[in-house]
This record gives structure tokens, C-alpha cells and sequence, in this order.
């Protein structure tokens, strides 16, 4: 007894994890990092590590820059944004190979909200010198402001982030399906490309949010393109045309490259140089980057009394840029099997988003094009994104001052070419009309309503269709009768499938969804018309046989017997019952004519993952054959 009572005590401590382990455990689960860092194999993976971080750090850069204007702050504030957020990462996050920082959508959606919250119309004052004098916009009134905004939205985004992972609600992604996030992010990417039409002409524009944002903003620069400046055009396109050039070598070439062409670090160098040499801001009028202050902010408390007006915004920002995020990790993890944690993953962004929003930064995400230079040139671990942080910050903290003369076309130049891949998303119509109309629904209402209604809106009008087809798709299931695939198991549709036969007498009633309260009825009238055997028929037969039985009882000089033999299907459980009739008192027999070829009906419901009261009443007052023995 005694040595079974330890052999029991040892199977439970086994089984019970004692409090140090869960500790060890939970910590490891919230510092990702731990688990691989003190097993690093430096000499496997260091070297591949710089020159990845290096490389990435060089395309987050510019785009750092370039992003900033999306979200309708100073261009340093993307620098700050790139560093932070990628930083923190290093140590919270599960995924090795995705960038972390500025993404084009994320930073209109900011944008957007900056400028609905802090418009130019704001910050307008009457010079003090003359009451006849026209109006001027205080810029740095304005660009404050929307510096605030910005930071705060940031900061409820990480909250709700954050918030979401310890509510283990990684699983709020699988809603925002791959159409729509494909539609959605075109659209996105045709708010972005029209937003930087003014920067890329050298107009003077004002910027719109809401809905119908980018016709207002199409037709604003149509309105002012007499004012084109030629020297800003000739500059954009310029760097337009080079980087096109310059992307289209790096993926024709990409297996030969050791190393992508840093086409945007190239863009930044050669236009600055030229901004500056020729003077191009003070004799031809470009817009430039301005002064790009050397030196990092020292932390402070966001203005919390803007957050009432920006909780619907939040959710969308945090939601959208964590999709964005598990995606692609998701997509690199099983491409170097290894495994992601959806919910570490919203832990992770809530952190980077709320910390460093209070380092004056705005919400964040993974970047396909830096996550794609990251992994492509050979980055093994997130030390590659530490390092690319780095080099952000030695710009930050030294020379930031040299890119003052950066043109903005230049940036805008570098967001439209960055955005290539998204265009490319168009293909999907015709492989979506080929393959899912529904899809290809969902694809287009999420495309077009973000386009007209803006991204927030349009987001939540497309979640809103996603799901009304979920029910549609419920509500109007396919149904069909199978036959059996001669020399197989199978059975499938034989309206499908030539060789699928029926076996006689016996139809096999297949429905692709549950049954419940709103399709009951749509599965009961299917079921009807697929198996060919007519209820109103059998109720006239079913009163047939009463009155010939009526009159059998009635008529002593002439006794009979009635025999009928019919068939009865029992839902839900779908067993063949066949009763006969007999009344053994009378001579004479009556033998009815069967009242339908089919004398047997099974209900296939492999593809039910439920049926509620109101299915299994429906099926339950299915009368196929009537009730002869009352």
C-alpha cells in the first residue's frame, strides 16, 4: 500500500505544475525573447542578422519619412514611430521575421482622423498689422494639434490591443476574411495614392477625411492643376519612374541579389543632394521636409480628454493593423516552421502602440515590403528588426538634419511605388468570379465602400456584408441527392457527378449547413423537391383509404381485407419503418398501388454542426407518408 500511495503521489505531482514553473511559464509566454536569445547560435545567425537589420533599416528610412505625411504629422514624428514600436517588438513579440513601424494604411487611417479632428480650418488668424490683410494658417498650431490626436489614438489603440490579447481574442482576425482584407486594402491604397497627387504636382490642396474624401480630394487638384509646379512634377516623376525601375531589377533578380537595391535610400540621398545644391525650395518653390528636430523627445502624458471622440477610430486602427500583422506572421511561420501566438501577438502591439505613445509616436504595424527585405536578405531572428531600429536612431539622434532638404515629392514618389503590390490586388476579380461570387461580393462592397465612405466606415460596412453572407450562406445552403461513385465510398451530387448513382427506391438527401430557426423551412421545402415524393399526394391518397375503409366496414355481405404497405421516414433519426395495415376481419383485400417509387429517404447530415428546436421541429413534422393507422 504504501509503495502504490507513492506511485500515486508522483503521478500528481507530475501532473500539477508547482508555482515556479507556472511562473517560469507565464513569463516566458509574456517575454517571448527568453525562449530563444540564450540559445542563440551567433555564428549561424549573427552575420545574417546585421545585414538584414542593416538593409531594413535603410528601406525604414525613408518610409518612416514618407509615412509621417500620411498621418498628417511632421515627418520626424515617423521617425520616432519607426524606433520605439520596433524596439519593444524585439522582446514581446513571437514572430522572427516581420518588420514592425509605419504601414501606408494604418497611417492614412490616422490621418484621417488628424485632420477630421484638427482641420486647417481651425488655425486660421488674422495677421496683427492690418484688418484688410487675408487670413494665415498657423502650421505649427495645426501640426501640434494633430500631433495630439494622433499620440492619443495611439495610445487607445494599444489599450485595446492589449486589453484583447489578455482576453485571449486572437481570434476576432478570422472575421476580416482574406477578401476583405484584400479589398479593403486596395482601397486603401487608392486613398493613399490620391492624397499624395498634391505633393507629387506641388499643389496647394486642402486634406479631406470622411466620406467621399477621395472624390473632394480628386477634384480639389483638378481644380488647382493650373498651379502645378513644373520643377515638383519633373522631380516625382523622376524618382517615380527610378524606383519602378529599381523594384522591377530587385524581383527579376532577387535569387541572384545578395542584397535588394536600396532604391528609396538612393531616392532620399540623390534628391536631398539636389534639393539642396540647386536651392530648390527658396528659388523654384519645392516643398521640402523642413526642420527635422536632432534628438529624441523626452516622455509625456497624452491629452486623455480627446479619447471620448476616438474610440470608434481605435477599434478599427487596432484591429485592422493586428490583422495586418498575423497575416503575414502567420505566412512566414509556416514557411520556417515555427508558430505564432495570435493573442502574444495583440499583447505585443497593445505594448509598442501604448509605450511609445508616450514618445510622442503614432499606432503601428508589419510592413510587407520591409518584412519581405527583412526575410529575403537573410534575417534568422528579431535582432535583425533591433538593429534596423538602431540605425533609425543614429539618424534620429545625428544627422537628421541632413535630410531638412528631402523634397516631400520625393516621399510621395516613394509611398505610390510601395504601394504597387496592392494594386496588383485587382487581379483577384477575375479569379474570384471563376471561383466564389460571394467572395467576389465581399471583395468589391469592402473596395468600394472604403473608397466612397472612408476606411473606418467602409470597414465596418464591409464586416457588417461579411457576415449578412455568412447568414445568406446559411439561409440558402446547397442541397442536392447523392448516388454512390461505383467502386469507391463516395457519394456525391448526382446533378454533379455522371458516374454517382442512385440506388432504387432510396433517395439520399444531402444540405451543406445546419439547420435552424432561419433556414427550417428553406431545408424542408429542398427536401421536398429534390426527393420528388409529393406530401399533398399522399394526404389525398391518406383519405383515399379512409373512405374505402369506411365503406369496407359498412358493407357486411361483402367483408374484404385492405392491405397497404407504405414506407416512413422518421426524421431525425432517419430510419426505414414499414407498417402494414391489416384487418384480419374482413375477406375481401384491397391492395393499394404504392404511392411513390420511393420507399425510403435518408437525411445526410454530416455538414450539420447544429440544429436547433425550431430545425428539429420543422423535420419532425415532415409527413411524408399519412398516418394510416388513425
Amino acid at each position: 500500500p504504501v509503495h502504490k500511495q507513492t506511485k500515486v503521489d508522483d503521478i500528481c505531482s507530475r501532473l500539477t505544475l508547482n508555482p515556479c514553473k507556472k511562473a517560469k511559464a507565464a513569463v516566458f509566454s509574456f517575454l517571448p525573447i527568453l525562449t530563444w536569445l540564450p540559445s542563440y547560435p551567433v555564428k549561424q545567425y549573427l552575420f545574417s542578422d546585421v545585414v538584414s537589420g542593416l538593409s531594413t533599416g535603410v528601406v525604414q528610412l525613408p518610409q518612416g519619412l514618407a509615412y509621417a505625411m500620411l498621418a498628417a504629422v511632421p515627418p520626424v514624428y515617423g521617425l520616432y514611430s519607426s524606433f520605439y514600436p520596433v524596439l519593444l517588438y524585439t522582446f514581446f513579440g513571437t514572430s522572427r521575421h516581420i518588420s514592425i513601424g509605419t504601414f501606408a494604411v494604418i497611417s492614412l487611417m490616422i490621418g484621417g482622423v488628424a485632420v477630421r479632428e484638427a482641420p486647417d480650418d481651425m488655425f486660421y488668424f488674422l495677421p496683427a498689422n492690418g484688418s484688410n490683410a487675408s487670413a494665415v494658417l498657423d502650421v505649427a498650431a495645426r501640426d501640434t494639434r494633430r500631433v495630439q490626436v494622433a499620440v492619443v489614438l495611439t495610445t487607445l489603440v494599444g489599450i485595446i490591443q492589449f486589453v484583447l490579447g489578455l482576453l485571449r481574442f486572437g481570434f476576432v482576425a478570422i472575421y476580416l476574411t482574406e477578401p476583405l482584407v484584400r479589398g479593403f486594402t486596395t482601397a486603401a491604397a487608392v486613398h493613399v495614392v490620391v492624397s499624395q497627387l498634391k505633393y507629387l504636382l506641388g499643389v496647394k490642396t486642402p486634406r479631406f477625411s470622411g466620406p467621399l474624401s477621395a472624390i473632394y480630394s480628386i477634384k480639389a487638384v483638378l481644380t488647382d492643376i493650373t498651379s502645378t509646379n513644373v520643377t515638383t512634377l519633373i522631380l516625382g516623376l523622376s524618382c517615380l519612374v527610378f524606383l519602378y525601375v529599381i523594384k522591377d531589377l530587385n524581383e527579376r533578380f532577387k535569387k541572384k541579389l545578395p542584397v535588394p537595391i536600396p532604391g528609396e535610400i538612393i531616392v532620399v540621398i540623390v534628391s536631398t543632394g539636389v534639393s539642396y545644391g540647386m536651392s530648390l525650395s527658396g528659388d523654384y518653390k519645392v516643398d521640402v521636409v523642413g526642420e527635422i528636430p536632432t534628438g529624441l523627445l523626452p516622455p509625456a502624458v497624452p491629452d486623455f480628454s480627446l479619447l471620448p471622440r476616438l474610440v470608434t477610430d481605435s477599434f478599427a486602427v487596432a484591429i485592422v493593423g493586428f490583422s495586418m500583422g498575423i497575416s503575414l506572421a502567420k505566412t512566414f511561420a509556416l514557411k520556417y516552421s515555427y508558430s505564432v501566438d495570435g493573442n502574444q501577438e495583440l499583447i505585443a502591439l497593445g505594448l509598442c502602440n501604448f509605450f511609445s505613445s508616450f514618445f510622442q509616436t503614432f499606432a503601428i504595424t508589419c510592413s510587407m515590403s520591409r518584412s519581405l527585405v527583412q526575410e529575403s536578405t537573410g534575417g534568422k531572428t528579431q535582432i535583425a528588426g533591433l538593429l534596423s531600429s538602431l540605425v533609425v536612431l543614429l539618424v534620429v539622434v545625428a544627422i537628421g538634419f541632413v535630410f531638412q532638404p528631402l523634397p516631400q515629392t520625393a516621399l510621395a514618389a516613394i509611398i505610390m511605388v510601395n504601394l504597387l503590390g496592392m494594386f496588383k490586388q485587382f487581379r483577384d476579380i477575375p479569379l474570384l468570379w471563376r471561383t466564389s461570387r460571394i467572395e467576389l461580393a465581399i471583395w468589391l462592397v469592402a473596395f468600394v465602400a472604403s473608397v466612397l465612405l472612408g476606411l473606418d466606415y467602409g470597414l465596418l460596412v464591409a464586416l457588417a456584408f461579411a457576415i449578412l453572407t455568412v447568414i445568406y450562406r446559411t439561409q440558402s445552403p446547397k442541397s442536392g441527392v447523392l448516388g454512390h461513385v461505383p467502386g469507391t465510398g463516395l457519394y456525391c451530387d448526382v446533378g454533379d457527378y455522371e458516374e454517382a448513382a442512385e440506388y432504387e427506391g432510396i433517395k439520399i438527401f444531402h444540405s451543406n449547413s445546419s439547420i435552424y430557426f432561419a433556414n427550417s423551412d428553406l431545408y424542408v421545402n429542398a427536401l421536398k423537391e429534390k426527393t420528388g415524393v409529393n406530401p399533398e399526394r399522399l394526404q389525398s391518397a391518406r383519405k383515399a383509404i379512409q373512405k374505402q375503409k369506411k365503406k369496407a366496414n359498412g358493407s357486411h355481405n361483402s367483408p374484404r381485407k385492405i392491405c397497404a404497405k407504405v414506407s416512413l421516414s422518421s426524421p431525425p433519426a432517419c430510419l426505414l419503418r414499414t407498417y402494414t395495415v391489416r384487418f384480419s376481419d374482413l375477406e375481401e383485400a384491397v391492395f393499394l398501388e404504392p404511392l411513390s417509387t420511393v420507399h425510403s429517404i435518408i437525411l445526410d447530415w454530416t455538414a450539420a454542426n447544429f440544429i436547433d428546436s425550431v430545425g428539429a421541429k420543422a423535420i419532425k413534422q415532415v409527413h411524408f407518408i399519412p398516418l394510416l393507422l388513425q
